[in-house]
Formats: structure tokens, C-alpha cells, sequence
């Protein structure tokens, strides 16, 4: 009688400890909720402002990416997800120069659509001066949207996104500035090593041809001159003339070495190469995106870093 009198105290004491510990948790659960509701949903149209916004926001914010690695971020169609975040989104930025279809286009659409407010959305790319290209025998031109390739174009665009999340959340002024100056310290490191490697590489060897003119703010920053096979995305990318034109152009330059990005078809650029006996280099550079998490290329310091050397590496050789 007195052990099961023993037992019968263990097992109480046992379920009132458990007891207290479960609503421990739930309070700490509770807590974990609650932080993760005061976080600000930012809504970011592509990979690099993703990352741009994970490094300034910190953990004060929950990051929605909409065009996904391996999508042309000109004509995406949001999804239903997509649709739901934009709707209950603090912060909303966007690329601007045309990336995202401009005011009439896909991105715009949507905040429409869901009713936003416009003063929730961010030009990341304001106060950058836009350039522009045109295809060959055509008077109209384009605003060229590749600004980030330049990383003196991703410090404006840090410095804008740093005032946005201030504006929106003031009580965290402190937060955000810290972040943002520890990571344009990174990029501006990262400009001057730019400027350093480009110096480096012989002047009559500062060419770059790519499959695509998307690198034109980067390499005027720096003082290069660029070559492409089209400039402006049509149907005839590649076409015969695009392809018989660069090779008359590599020949006449003295072109080192020929240039592929990663999200573009490399047929064309092969066939060049063939057609001009100059080798394409061993690997290809990016221009709109990053890499999925975990791959060589998958944050925007990693990018920039990672082009510059397989410039500089492709044209010293």
C-alpha cells in the first residue's frame, strides 16, 4: 500500500512538471509567433534584390522572392502565393529600368490587382542614370535594366533600400543602418577591386563580347568596351546577320576571348567562335540572376565577385 502511495505521488508530480513545461513552451511558441508578426513582408521581384533585402533586413524581415532562378524576369506570371504575400506585404521593391515590364507590365499589374499602396513600393534603382541600346538598323531604343551587374549601381541601390526599410519601420533606424553600412563596406571593397583587375588586364585586351549587351554600366564605370551578338531580346537573337556582324567586329579588334552568360542558349556564341577562331572561355559569367542556395554563385557579393574574376582571369590569358 505505502509503494503504490509512492507511485501515485511520483506520476502527479510528474504530470504537473510536465504540465508547467508545456505551457513554458506554448509561452515560448507564443513569443516565436509573435516576433516573426512584427517582422516586415517584403515582396522583392527578383534573386538579387532578395538577397539585397536578407542583408539590410536581417532578421526584422521576412523575405518573398517573386521571379525565381532560371525565369526571364521581363514577363513573369505571379502565382497564387505570390498574389497573397503582395497583398499583405509592409515593403515591396522592384528593379525598375524596364525589368519588370515598367508601369505597364507584370509587376505593376499585380500591385494593382491586389489594391497596394503605391507608397509601399520601392525603385531600387532610383537616382541611377539609365543607358540604353537599340537593335541594329533601329531608331527606337530601350532602357538596358542590367544596372546591378555595375557595383557601383548595387551601393545606390543598398543606399535606397537602407532609407526604404527606415521609412517603413523607424523604431529599427538603428538596425538597418548598421547592416546596410557593414555590407556597402563589402561592396565598395568589391568596387575597388573592380577597378584594380580592370586596370590590370592590358588596355588594347578591355573588350568584353557576351551573347547579350547587358553589361554596358559596368564596363563604361570601368573604362571597357563591349560587344554583343544582339542588344535588344527579339525573336532573332542570333540571326545570321547578328552573328556575321560580331565576327567582322572580333576580327577587326583583335577580340582575346568570347564570353557566355548562364542563362542564355550558348549556340549562337558557338557558332561564333567556329566562325572567328576565338575560344569561348571555360566559364560563363552571370547577368540576371543568382544561383539557387548552395551553388557557387548564390548571393549578390558572390556574383560580383565571381564575374570579375572570370573577366579579368579570361582576358589576361
Amino acid at each position: 500500500m505505502r509503494n503504490l502511495l509512492k507511485i501515485i505521488i511520483v506520476a502527479s508530480l510528474t504530470l504537473i512538471i510536465l504540465a508547467a513545461c508545456g505551457n513554458e513552451n506554448k509561452e515560448k511558441g507564443s513569443a516565436a509567433s509573435d516576433s516573426d508578426e512584427d517582422n516586415l513582408l517584403v515582396i522583392s521581384s527578383f534573386t538579387i534584390i532578395s538577397d539585397l533585402a536578407r542583408e539590410v533586413g536581417g532578421d526584422k524581415v521576412e523575405v518573398h522572392n517573386l521571379v525565381p532562378t532560371g525565369t526571364d524576369p521581363h514577363e513573369y506570371e505571379p502565382l497564387p502565393e505570390d498574389i497573397k504575400k503582395a497583398t499583405d506585404a509592409d515593403v515591396l521593391f522592384y528593379n525598375g529600368m524596364n525589368l519588370e515590364g515598367g508601369k505597364d507590365g507584370w509587376f505593376f499589374k499585380m500591385i494593382d490587382s491586389v489594391g497596394q499602396n503605391e507608397s509601399n513600393v520601392y525603385n531600387l534603382t532610383e537616382g541611377v542614370e539609365p543607358m540604353y541600346l537599340s537593335a541594329e538598323g533601329s531608331r527606337e531604343e530601350e532602357i538596358n535594366p542590367h544596372s546591378f551587374i555595375d557595383p557601383g549601381v548595387g551601393i545606390k541601390m543598398v543606399e535606397n533600400m537602407r532609407d526604404a526599410f527606415i521609412k517603413v519601420d523607424p523604431d529599427n533606424k538603428d538596425y538597418y543602418g548598421e547592416r546596410a553600412k557593414e555590407y556597402l563596406t563589402r561592396l565598395k571593397e568589391i568596387d575597388t577591386e573592380y577597378q584594380e583587375k580592370i586596370n590590370a588586364i592590358p588596355e588594347e585586351r578591355r573588350i568584353l563580347v557576351t551573347s547579350e549587351c547587358a553589361f554596358q554600366y559596368m564596363l563604361d564605370h570601368y573604362g571597357m568596351e563591349e560587344e554583343c551578338i544582339w542588344r535588344v531580346d527579339t525573336e532573332e537573337n542570333g540571326s545570321p546577320e547578328q552573328i556575321k556582324s560580331l565576327v567582322e567586329y572580333i576580327d577587326k579588334n583583335n577580340v582575346p576571348v568570347l564570353f557566355v552568360e548562364s542563362n542564355v542558349d550558348p549556340r549562337p556564341m558557338e557558332t561564333v567562335s567556329k566562325e572567328s577562331g576565338v575560344d569561348i572561355y571555360e566559364k560563363a559569367i552571370y547577368s540576371d540572376e543568382i544561383g539557387q542556395p548552395g551553388d557557387e554563385v548564390d548571393t549578390y557579393v558572390k556574383y560580383l565577385k565571381y564575374n570579375i574574376e572570370i573577366i579579368s582571369d579570361g582576358l589576361n590569358s
